[in-house]
């Protein structure tokens, strides 16, 4: 969800993020080791025990923000020691996007608004929701039926706006509805978006972007450029060094994505991970350079491989209208005045958002509408429907809301 937020309540967010970024790369530094995996800490219970003191008498921020800051960093570190047992490249990770993990002591939930935890003391910026209910945050994070868990608080520079990302749980009771045996696993899918702005965009609101991955990519360019202009030997075998670099550092990059959309996918219990089918993508997106397509074919890929060891499945669907169809539920309105550039806004029920993130929604339900219909029609299925869940930010939506895509 977007926050509306004042100029002090921003300066505030700007200032927690900062520190925030301090301690989570404090922590990376202190668990790496650049001699043996096996020497890197992992144990977060004792890197916390070890930083904890120290992290909050350099900064201003909450005990939980703190603690979230050390979580991040050893998760990371973990992540990385991964790839490197594998014999990958790697190396300590590094923190820049303005990004913060919130639990219930450091996040409250209203109706209208959410108090955050900053190192000015608490802000209470408000959300802003489309003006007709319900939405996902009214089913999810105020109803009894389901716990909050945790936030995620994202900047995004290029629009200069802050969203919280919310995730919920259902509370399992007596009185607690058991799904039907259909014969036919249930399923939950994250969907997945890709594009030239935002690398990838989930269905859960998590967003992998770009801008570290291009200008890395134009630097390499430039200095090829360079080397081509001198035209000496010397060059010409520099050249050759640097185009090696250049495609290591390239796939450790998307290795790295890739890992952290399977871990998203597992973190929120789902059972398939969506991606547009990727066959007329250079038609699709002619703005995208080389390295763009490159990249998105490349991610399919290491997904593809890696999600099954996590025991999650990797789907394709075609991806017409998706960009244009409004992904509210009960709207689905689909034209294409409804995308300009990075914003969404539905030109029938006013619904605004994200254009990426309002399009990897709309892969996810394509999917689970053509699986729904799929079991449905099956000799086998009977008259007992599927039931299969889109995974987005603040909970699911099951497949009986959905609505017809355009194409479909």
């Amino acid at each position: 969800m977007k926050l509306a937020v004042s100029d002090e309540q921003r300066d505030a967010l700007h200032r927690t993020a900062e520190q925030y970024l301090y301690c989570a790369n404090r922590t990376a530094d202190y668990c790496w080791t650049d001699t043996s995996y096996t020497e890197c800490k992992t144990n977060k219970r004792q890197v916390r025990d070890v930083l904890y003191s120290d992290l909050r008498a350099e900064t201003n921020l909450q005990a939980q923000l703190v603690q979230a800051a050390i979580r991040r960093a050893v998760e990371a570190v973990k992540g990385v020691i991964e790839r490197w047992k594998k014999g990958q490249r790697v190396s300590c990770p590094t923190f820049t996007a303005e990004t913060m993990d919130y639990d219930t002591r450091s996040a409250t939930f209203y109706r209208n608004k959410v108090s955050l935890a900053t190192v000015e003391g608490r802000v209470e910026p408000s959300f802003i929701l489309p003006a007709d209910s319900p939405t996902p945050y009214e089913r999810y994070v105020l109803s009894e039926d389901y716990e909050f868990r945790e936030s995620t608080l994202r900047y995004d520079a290029a629009t200069d706006e802050f969203y919280l990302n919310i995730s919920t749980r259902r509370i399992d009771g007596d009185d607690a509805e058991v799904p039907a045996d259909t014969g036919h696993p249930d399923q939950t899918v994250l969907g997945i978006d890709l594009g030239v702005n935002s690398l990838a965009v989930s269905s859960t609101g998590t967003f992998w972007q770009g801008d570290d991955y291009d200008h890395w990519c134009r630097e390499f360019e430039k200095r090829c450029g360079e080397m081509q202009q001198r035209g000496t030997q010397a060059a010409h075998n520099a050249l050759l060094r640097l185009g090696k670099r250049e495609e290591a550092w390239r796939k450790q990059y998307i290795h790295t994505v890739a890992n952290e959309i399977v871990t998203e996918a597992v973190e929120h219990d789902c059972d398939v991970i969506v991606f547009e089918d990727l066959t007329d993508i250079r038609e699709r997106l002619p703005q995208a350079e080389w390295h763009h397509i490159w990249a998105f074919r490349r991610l399919y890929e290491y997904v593809e491989y890696k999600a099954p060891e996590r025991g999650v499945a990797v789907e394709q669907v075609e991806s017409s209208h998706t960009s244009q169809r409004c992904s509210r539920t009960d709207c689905g309105f689909t034209h294409g005045d409804n995308r300009h550039g990075e914003q969404f806004r539905c030109q029938k029920c006013g619904y605004e958002v994200n254009a990426d993130y309002n399009a990897a929604k709309n892969i996810g339900i394509r999917y689970a509408r053509k699986r729904t219909h799929s079991l449905r029609s099956s000799p086998t299925s009977g008259s007992v429907d599927a039931e299969v869940d889109l995974r987005i930010t603040g909970g699911t939506l099951n497949s009986e809301s959905y609505q017809p895509i355009a194409g479909d």
